[in-house]
Protein backbone atom coordinates (compact mmCIF):
# COMPACT_ATOMS: atom_id res chain seq x y z
CA UNK A 1 0.00 0.00 0.00
CA UNK A 2 1.21 3.49 -0.83
CA UNK A 3 -0.81 5.48 1.70
CA UNK A 4 0.98 8.68 2.67
CA UNK A 5 0.29 7.94 6.35
CA UNK A 6 2.67 4.99 6.10
CA UNK A 7 5.60 7.33 5.49
CA UNK A 8 5.51 8.67 9.05
CA UNK A 9 6.83 7.29 12.32
CA UNK A 10 4.57 5.23 14.62
CA UNK A 11 2.16 4.57 11.72
CA UNK A 12 3.13 0.98 10.88
CA UNK A 13 2.53 -2.05 13.08
CA UNK A 14 3.53 -5.68 12.81
CA UNK A 15 0.57 -6.65 15.04
CA UNK A 16 -2.94 -7.82 14.41
CA UNK A 17 -4.74 -6.07 17.27
CA UNK A 18 -7.11 -9.07 17.57
CA UNK A 19 -9.73 -7.03 19.43
CA UNK A 20 -12.00 -10.06 19.78
CA UNK A 21 -9.44 -11.65 22.13
CA UNK A 22 -9.60 -8.79 24.66
CA UNK A 23 -12.75 -10.21 26.26
CA UNK A 24 -11.49 -13.80 26.36
CA UNK A 25 -9.97 -13.96 29.86
CA UNK A 26 -9.30 -17.69 29.65
CA UNK A 27 -7.33 -17.33 26.41
CA UNK A 28 -5.40 -14.33 27.75
CA UNK A 29 -4.34 -16.27 30.84
CA UNK A 30 -3.33 -19.28 28.74
CA UNK A 31 -1.02 -17.33 26.39
CA UNK A 32 0.80 -15.16 28.93
CA UNK A 33 3.60 -17.66 29.63
CA UNK A 34 4.53 -17.91 25.93
CA UNK A 35 3.84 -14.28 25.10
CA UNK A 36 6.32 -11.54 24.25
CA UNK A 37 6.46 -8.30 26.22
CA UNK A 38 7.27 -4.63 25.71
CA UNK A 39 8.47 -3.42 29.11
CA UNK A 40 8.39 0.20 30.24
CA UNK A 41 10.30 2.05 32.94
CA UNK A 42 8.01 5.02 33.39
CA UNK A 43 7.32 6.28 29.87
CA UNK A 44 10.48 4.76 28.36
CA UNK A 45 10.57 1.28 26.79
CA UNK A 46 13.38 -1.03 27.75
CA UNK A 47 15.81 -2.46 25.21
CA UNK A 48 18.35 -5.24 25.34
CA UNK A 49 21.41 -4.03 23.46
CA UNK A 50 23.46 -6.71 21.72
CA UNK A 51 27.21 -6.89 21.20
CA UNK A 52 26.66 -5.75 17.60
CA UNK A 53 24.92 -2.57 18.80
CA UNK A 54 21.45 -3.74 17.80
CA UNK A 55 18.55 -2.98 20.15
CA UNK A 56 15.61 -5.29 20.81
CA UNK A 57 12.56 -4.08 22.81
CA UNK A 58 10.81 -7.47 22.86
CA UNK A 59 11.27 -9.70 25.90
CA UNK A 60 10.16 -13.23 26.70
CA UNK A 61 8.02 -13.89 29.76
CA UNK A 62 11.00 -15.21 31.74
CA UNK A 63 12.86 -11.93 31.22
CA UNK A 64 9.73 -9.97 32.14
CA UNK A 65 9.62 -11.98 35.39
CA UNK A 66 13.22 -11.09 36.20
CA UNK A 67 12.56 -7.42 35.58
CA UNK A 68 9.54 -7.43 37.89
CA UNK A 69 6.90 -6.72 35.26
CA UNK A 70 3.61 -5.59 36.78
CA UNK A 71 1.27 -8.13 35.19
CA UNK A 72 -1.76 -6.61 36.91
CA UNK A 73 -1.27 -3.62 34.61
CA UNK A 74 -0.31 -5.59 31.49
CA UNK A 75 -2.10 -4.62 28.27
CA UNK A 76 -2.74 -6.97 25.36
CA UNK A 77 -1.37 -5.26 22.25
CA UNK A 78 -2.18 -7.92 19.67
CA UNK A 79 -0.78 -10.89 17.80
CA UNK A 80 2.50 -11.22 15.93
CA UNK A 81 1.55 -14.26 13.89
CA UNK A 82 0.38 -16.71 16.55
CA UNK A 83 2.31 -15.07 19.38
CA UNK A 84 0.58 -12.68 21.77
CA UNK A 85 2.32 -9.43 22.68
CA UNK A 86 1.67 -7.49 25.87
CA UNK A 87 2.93 -4.21 27.29
CA UNK A 88 3.67 -3.91 31.00
CA UNK A 89 5.40 -1.47 33.33
CA UNK A 90 8.24 -2.71 35.45
CA UNK A 91 8.12 -2.02 39.16
CA UNK A 92 11.89 -1.77 39.56
CA UNK A 93 13.27 1.76 39.25
CA UNK A 94 15.94 3.92 40.83
CA UNK A 95 16.19 7.67 40.95
CA UNK A 96 19.69 7.57 39.47
CA UNK A 97 18.66 6.03 36.17
CA UNK A 98 18.67 8.44 33.26
CA UNK A 99 17.37 8.01 29.68
CA UNK A 100 19.70 5.82 27.65
CA UNK A 101 21.69 4.60 30.65
CA UNK A 102 21.85 1.05 32.00
CA UNK A 103 18.88 -0.38 33.85
CA UNK A 104 18.91 -2.58 36.96
CA UNK A 105 22.70 -2.44 36.87
CA UNK A 106 22.76 -4.36 33.57
CA UNK A 107 24.78 -2.48 30.91
CA UNK A 108 22.92 -4.42 28.21
CA UNK A 109 19.56 -2.99 29.33
CA UNK A 110 18.67 0.54 28.25
CA UNK A 111 15.60 2.70 28.76
CA UNK A 112 15.19 4.93 25.67
CA UNK A 113 12.57 7.62 25.14
CA UNK A 114 10.02 6.99 22.41
CA UNK A 115 10.85 10.10 20.36
CA UNK A 116 14.54 9.15 20.10
CA UNK A 117 13.59 5.63 19.06
CA UNK A 118 11.75 6.96 16.02
CA UNK A 119 14.14 9.77 15.07
CA UNK A 120 17.24 7.59 15.34
CA UNK A 121 15.72 4.54 13.65
CA UNK A 122 16.51 2.28 16.60
CA UNK A 123 13.82 -0.24 15.60
CA UNK A 124 12.14 -1.19 12.34
CA UNK A 125 9.18 1.03 11.28
CA UNK A 126 6.72 -1.82 11.93
CA UNK A 127 7.92 -2.00 15.55
CA UNK A 128 7.23 1.69 16.18
CA UNK A 129 3.46 1.16 16.04
CA UNK A 130 3.35 -1.31 18.97
CA UNK A 131 5.71 0.90 20.98
CA UNK A 132 3.48 3.94 20.41
CA UNK A 133 0.38 1.89 21.20
CA UNK A 134 1.93 0.63 24.42
CA UNK A 135 3.18 4.02 25.59
CA UNK A 136 -0.17 5.73 25.03
CA UNK A 137 -2.14 2.96 26.70
CA UNK A 138 0.11 2.70 29.75
CA UNK A 139 0.04 6.47 30.15
CA UNK A 140 -3.76 6.51 30.02
CA UNK A 141 -4.04 3.84 32.70
CA UNK A 142 -1.54 5.64 34.93
CA UNK A 143 -3.71 8.77 34.83
CA UNK A 144 -7.16 7.17 35.13
CA UNK A 145 -7.12 5.22 38.36
CA UNK A 146 -10.24 7.00 39.58
CA UNK A 147 -13.67 7.58 38.10
CA UNK A 148 -14.31 11.02 36.60
CA UNK A 149 -18.00 10.66 37.50
CA UNK A 150 -17.91 9.66 41.19
CA UNK A 151 -14.24 9.54 42.23
CA UNK A 152 -14.17 5.85 43.14
CA UNK A 153 -11.30 3.58 42.11
CA UNK A 154 -11.41 2.03 38.64
CA UNK A 155 -10.29 -1.43 37.57
CA UNK A 156 -8.75 -2.56 34.29
CA UNK A 157 -11.04 -4.55 31.96
CA UNK A 158 -10.92 -5.99 28.42
CA UNK A 159 -7.15 -6.57 28.56
CA UNK A 160 -6.53 -2.87 29.11
CA UNK A 161 -9.00 -1.29 26.70
CA UNK A 162 -11.50 -0.27 29.38
CA UNK A 163 -11.57 0.74 33.02
CA UNK A 164 -14.64 0.03 35.14
CA UNK A 165 -15.67 2.08 38.14
CA UNK A 166 -16.09 0.03 41.31
CA UNK A 167 -18.47 2.66 42.68
CA UNK A 168 -20.99 3.77 40.05
CA UNK A 169 -20.27 1.13 37.38
CA UNK A 170 -19.25 3.64 34.70
CA UNK A 171 -17.08 2.42 31.83
CA UNK A 172 -14.07 4.51 30.79
CA UNK A 173 -12.24 4.05 27.49
CA UNK A 174 -8.80 5.15 26.28
CA UNK A 175 -8.87 8.48 24.50
CA UNK A 176 -7.10 9.81 21.45
CA UNK A 177 -6.83 13.57 21.02
CA UNK A 178 -7.15 14.80 17.39
CA UNK A 179 -4.70 17.50 16.32
CA UNK A 180 -4.71 19.27 12.97
CA UNK A 181 -1.34 20.11 11.45
CA UNK A 182 -1.52 22.17 8.28
CA UNK A 183 0.84 23.47 5.65
CA UNK A 184 -0.53 26.84 4.55
CA UNK A 185 0.07 27.50 0.85
CA UNK A 186 0.03 30.78 -1.05
CA UNK A 187 0.88 30.25 -4.70
CA UNK A 188 4.42 28.89 -4.74
CA UNK A 189 5.11 29.73 -1.10
CA UNK A 190 4.36 28.04 2.22
CA UNK A 191 4.03 29.40 5.73
CA UNK A 192 6.35 27.95 8.35
CA UNK A 193 6.71 29.03 11.95
CA UNK A 194 8.55 28.07 15.10
CA UNK A 195 7.52 27.61 18.71
CA UNK A 196 9.91 28.47 21.55
CA UNK A 197 9.85 24.74 22.37
CA UNK A 198 11.44 23.76 19.04
CA UNK A 199 15.06 22.87 18.54
CA UNK A 200 17.20 25.84 17.39
CA UNK A 201 16.51 26.95 13.80
CA UNK A 202 13.66 24.46 13.29
CA UNK A 203 10.54 25.71 11.51
CA UNK A 204 7.41 23.63 11.00
CA UNK A 205 3.77 23.69 9.96
CA UNK A 206 1.09 25.21 12.16
CA UNK A 207 -0.81 22.84 14.45
CA UNK A 208 -3.50 22.78 17.12
CA UNK A 209 -6.06 20.60 18.86
CA UNK A 210 -9.50 20.01 17.36
CA UNK A 211 -12.16 21.41 19.69
CA UNK A 212 -15.49 19.73 20.58
CA UNK A 213 -18.19 20.17 17.95
CA UNK A 214 -15.65 21.18 15.28
CA UNK A 215 -14.86 19.66 11.88
CA UNK A 216 -11.30 19.07 10.79
CA UNK A 217 -11.66 21.79 8.15
CA UNK A 218 -12.97 24.35 10.64
CA UNK A 219 -10.23 23.45 13.11
CA UNK A 220 -7.64 24.18 10.39
CA UNK A 221 -9.24 27.52 9.58
CA UNK A 222 -9.53 28.53 13.23
CA UNK A 223 -5.94 27.60 14.10
CA UNK A 224 -4.50 29.39 11.04
CA UNK A 225 -6.46 32.53 11.92
CA UNK A 226 -5.53 32.36 15.61
CA UNK A 227 -1.82 31.66 15.13
CA UNK A 228 -1.02 33.53 11.89
CA UNK A 229 -3.82 36.09 11.57
CA UNK A 230 -4.82 35.10 8.03
CA UNK A 231 -7.92 33.35 6.68
CA UNK A 232 -7.68 29.85 5.26
CA UNK A 233 -9.86 28.97 2.25
CA UNK A 234 -9.81 25.50 0.69
CA UNK A 235 -8.62 22.62 2.85
CA UNK A 236 -7.15 19.33 1.61
CA UNK A 237 -6.37 16.17 3.56
CA UNK A 238 -2.87 14.66 3.31
CA UNK A 239 -2.39 11.89 5.89
CA UNK A 240 -2.46 11.09 9.61
CA UNK A 241 0.07 10.02 12.22
CA UNK A 242 -0.30 8.54 15.70
CA UNK A 243 1.63 10.77 18.08
CA UNK A 244 2.17 9.09 21.48
CA UNK A 245 2.90 12.24 23.52
CA UNK A 246 0.82 11.15 25.25
CA UNK A 247 -1.96 10.03 22.85
CA UNK A 248 -2.72 12.28 19.89
CA UNK A 249 -3.63 11.68 16.27
CA UNK A 250 -2.02 14.21 13.96
CA UNK A 251 -4.28 15.00 11.00
CA UNK A 252 -2.18 16.46 8.22
CA UNK A 253 -3.77 18.97 5.86
CA UNK A 254 -2.98 21.57 3.24
CA UNK A 255 -4.68 24.95 3.55
CA UNK A 256 -5.04 27.65 0.91
CA UNK A 257 -4.09 31.05 2.29
CA UNK A 258 -6.63 33.86 1.91
CA UNK A 259 -3.99 36.51 2.61
CA UNK A 260 -0.26 36.97 3.20
CA UNK A 261 0.06 39.61 5.92
CA UNK A 262 1.01 37.66 9.05
CA UNK A 263 -0.02 38.59 12.59
CA UNK A 264 1.60 35.90 14.73
CA UNK A 265 0.25 34.92 18.12
CA UNK A 266 3.21 35.63 20.45
CA UNK A 267 1.92 33.20 23.07
CA UNK A 268 2.30 30.33 20.57
CA UNK A 269 4.97 31.38 18.08
CA UNK A 270 8.24 33.27 18.24
CA UNK A 271 8.80 33.50 14.48
CA UNK A 272 7.10 32.73 11.19
CA UNK A 273 7.42 33.66 7.53
CA UNK A 274 6.75 32.60 3.97
CA UNK A 275 9.23 30.27 2.26
CA UNK A 276 9.45 29.67 -1.49
CA UNK A 277 9.35 26.19 -2.99
CA UNK A 278 13.06 26.48 -3.73
CA UNK A 279 13.76 27.34 -0.10
CA UNK A 280 11.76 24.32 1.04
CA UNK A 281 13.97 22.14 -1.16
CA UNK A 282 16.99 23.65 0.58
CA UNK A 283 15.45 23.15 4.03
CA UNK A 284 14.74 19.49 3.39
CA UNK A 285 18.29 19.02 2.12
CA UNK A 286 19.77 20.79 5.16
CA UNK A 287 21.19 23.51 2.89
CA UNK A 288 19.15 26.62 3.65
CA UNK A 289 21.47 29.68 3.79
CA UNK A 290 19.91 30.84 7.08
CA UNK A 291 20.32 27.43 8.67
CA UNK A 292 16.57 26.81 8.78
CA UNK A 293 15.83 23.15 9.58
CA UNK A 294 12.78 20.96 9.05
CA UNK A 295 11.29 18.41 11.45
CA UNK A 296 12.77 14.91 11.04
CA UNK A 297 11.61 12.60 8.29
CA UNK A 298 9.44 10.56 10.68
CA UNK A 299 7.27 13.63 11.44
CA UNK A 300 4.14 14.39 9.46
CA UNK A 301 5.27 18.02 9.04
CA UNK A 302 8.30 16.78 7.10
CA UNK A 303 6.04 14.71 4.85
CA UNK A 304 3.74 17.69 4.21
CA UNK A 305 6.75 19.70 3.05
CA UNK A 306 8.01 16.87 0.87
CA UNK A 307 4.61 16.44 -0.76
CA UNK A 308 4.46 20.18 -1.46
CA UNK A 309 7.86 20.08 -3.16
CA UNK A 310 6.87 17.00 -5.18
CA UNK A 311 3.59 18.51 -6.35
CA UNK A 312 1.33 16.35 -4.18
CA UNK A 313 -0.44 19.23 -2.43
CA UNK A 314 -4.20 18.59 -2.49
CA UNK A 315 -6.45 21.65 -2.52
Amino acid sequence: MNERSRRTGYSLSLLDRAAERRVDAEWLDAVRAEARYLLFAGDRPLFRVGADGGSDPVFEASAADRMQADYDRAIFLGLDGDTAMFAAPVTYATAEEQPGESFMGDPALKAIDVRSIAVQGIVTPAMLGPIAQAKSMLDWHARHGFCARCGAATLMAEAGYRRDCAGCGAHHFPRTDPVVIMLVISGDDVLLARSPRFLPNMFSALAGFVEPGETIEDAVRREVKEEAGIPALRIGYHSSQPWPFPASLMIGCFAEAGGRELVLDPTELEAGRWFSRGEVVQILAGEHPDGVAAPPQMAIAHQLLRSFVEGEAIL
